[in-house]
């Protein structure tokens, strides 16, 4: 056992942590935590950090800190379907993650695509925090997993119309990676 898992092990035991996390055998890394690092697209300034987190039940916790953006102003967080913010406006991550060809919606929605996650209202510095519960996707087993996909953040509020929301333009893009251990 690695130093670094046999640490995390007793760590565990003496807390008496009852929810350990996910540890990928071969590479060490946390599977339960998982970070996008947004950054913005080309003339825009938003970015931060959108953090994903495996609760007990199997749902996923979204935790938002962003910053950069005007303030006052709503705006919508996608899941994109691959995980690719190499384009300048962020169009290389295709479209909204939807695995189970569902309508749009938004979160109040029950039957919408997997990567609708809402609207955030900035602050008057124009930072944001936003948090929600999506029990419509898994961290990275086979029923839509956030692992690799794009993190989108819009330039406007997603209205909940179909087909994605008119949320306009992609102003920060980042790809959901694994958390490894330290």
């Amino acid at each position: 056992m690695s130093k670094g898992l046999l640490a995390l092990a007793t760590v565990l035991l003496l807390a008496g942590c009852s929810h350990a996390p996910k540890v990928h055998s071969s590479t060490g890394m946390v599977m339960d935590e998982m970070q996008a690092t947004i950054a913005p697209t080309q003339g825009n300034h938003c970015n931060g950090t959108v953090q994903f987190i495996g609760q007990k039940d199997g749902s996923v916790k979204v935790i938002a800190d962003l910053r950069a953006m005007a303030p006052n102003t709503t705006h919508a967080i996608h899941l994109h379907e691959v995980g690719d913010c190499s384009a300048p406006d962020a169009m290389s991550a295709k479209a909204h993650y939807n695995p189970e060809n569902k309508p749009h919606g938004l979160p109040t929605t029950e039957d919408r695509h997997a990567g609708d996650l809402g609207n955030f209202t900035t602050d008057k510095d124009g930072r944001a925090h936003y948090e929600m519960i999506a029990t419509n996707l898994t961290m990275a087993s086979s029923h839509n997993p956030v692992l690799g996909r794009a993190v989108i953040v819009h330039a406007n509020p997603d209205d909940g119309s179909q087909p994605a929301g008119n949320a306009g333009a992609r102003i920060g893009c980042g790809v959901i990676e694994v958390r490894g251990l330290k």
